[in-house]
């Protein structure tokens, strides 16, 4: 097993693009083996990339996951500590950092980072056109995008060069990799984010030239069960979910061609993934793989592909790009990853508790609120989590282990 990243080749920095997506879970590609996912395009770039196998987010829900993301600090450290809590203003971002390397900087799309209006719907163009001041980009020199909205079809933009919310047509990853590509044809130095909802719901969101599969024909993994109204839904919202994914990958095509032939370093991840029945539950917060993992792909220019089983999170990734455009190897500094919900997000079907753990490639533990155990696991033997091993006295010492890492 391999924990570096070779130092990126040729005298002149590469550009670097981030490409995040939302509620990806990494099971949900082709190149993970999920026979559901018609994702050619990630596809085909997996066989170009290191492959983090093992990748996770430190907090499996949107706002605390890109602050984390952004920062390289965790929540609630970096101030973000509930659900509507927006990005401190003098937090430092990735964007400061590459910055004072002389690159020019951008974001585009969802930023799910600025004050919200508590009271109006989430899903809906209040939020969606809702102005994030400049003082709250983040430190990007160049920011195009939206509080949030899910408005997955014909989105509204607004930052640096359109302020006030414009609507544009089209699905809305076509529309945010489109403008993102503009803007990085007029840069010799670039580091740019590009930040989808898709596939977040509404799962029921039209997905041009993507018809959405019969719900009968999906295969289910073993940890879903079976018979009854769950079933029934679950099936029909991963009808949904693997169209948004086909009708992001497809969008994904043309940016990820054109900058994949300049000096540029692309990393594709999520911010989280999304439960889809198993264990019974539904949506994102909870502790379980399907929440927790998410892709990670990083394709170096020249560089080769493989399967990296590395602890590595969304965490890592400003240190990681500031190692790239140095020049540095980067290795992964830890061999456990840190994982946690800051507090409770009254929503529907979401995890209703704070916690905080810990996971390794082959081991997880996770903690209450006040310190005791809530659910351990053996992921060698065990990855879908069918047994809960908090309570097994034959395994106090390894997880003991485990639980100072926490």
């Amino acid at each position: 097993m391999s924990t570096a990243t070779p130092a990126p080749p040729g005298p002149k920095p590469p550009n670097v693009l981030w490409i995040v997506t939302t509620q990806w879970r990494a099971q949900a590609c082709g190149y993970a083996g999920d026979v559901n996912a018609r994702t050619p395009v990630l596809d085909a770039l997996a066989a170009e990339s290191v492959n983090y196998t093992q990748a996770v987010t430190p907090h499996p829900f949107g706002p605390f996951a890109r602050a984390a993301m952004l920062t390289g600090v965790p929540s609630p450290e970096n101030g973000v500590a509930d659900y509507f809590d927006p990005l401190p203003l003098g937090a430092r971002t990735i964007a400061h950092a590459m910055n004072e390397r002389s690159y020019a900087t951008a974001f585009f799309g969802k930023w799910h980072l600025s004050e919200r209006d508590r009271s109006a719907p989430l899903v809906g163009v209040e939020h969606a056109v809702s102005h994030v001041p400049e003082e709250a980009r983040g430190g990007f020199t160049h920011w195009e995008g939206f509080e949030g909205g899910f408005q997955l079809n014909n989105p509204f933009l607004h930052g640096t060069e359109l302020p006030g919310a414009t609507q544009f047509r089209g699905y809305q990853s076509e529309v945010v990799c489109e403008r993102a590509l503009r803007w990085t044809d007029r840069f010799q130095s670039w580091f740019c984010v590009v930040s989808l909802e898709p596939p977040h719901p509404p799962y029921d969101a039209r997905t041009p030239g993507v018809k959405p599969r019969k719900p009968s024909k999906l295969v289910l993994p073993p940890n879903v069960p079976r018979g009854g109204e769950l079933e029934a839904r679950v099936r029909q919202e991963l009808s949904g979910y693997y169209a948004h994914i086909e009708a992001t990958d497809r969008a994904l095509d043309g940016l990820i061609s054109v900058v994949a032939r300049e000096n540029t370093i692309i990393v594709v991840t999520s911010v989280h993934g999304d439960m889809h029945g198993a264990h019974g539950r539904l949506r994102k917060g909870w502790p379980y793989e399907e929440a927790v993992r998410v892709p990670f792909l990083v394709r170096m220019p020249g560089g080769g592909a493989r399967r990296d089983a590395s602890t590595v999170s969304l965490l890592d990734l400003p240190a990681m790009t500031q190692a790239w455009v140095d020049g540095r190897e980067w290795t992964a500094p830890n061999r456990a990853a840190k994982i946690s919900m800051p507090s409770v997000v009254a929503l529907p079907h979401q995890c209703d508790r704070p916690w905080r753990g810990v996971r390794t490639p082959a081991r997880k533990l996770v903690l209450s609120a006040d310190g005791s155990p809530w659910l351990a696991f053996d992921l060698e033997r065990d990855p879908g989590e069918s047994t809960n091993l908090a309570a097994d006295s034959a395994r106090a010492a390894e997880f003991a282990a485990l639980r100072d890492l926490v």
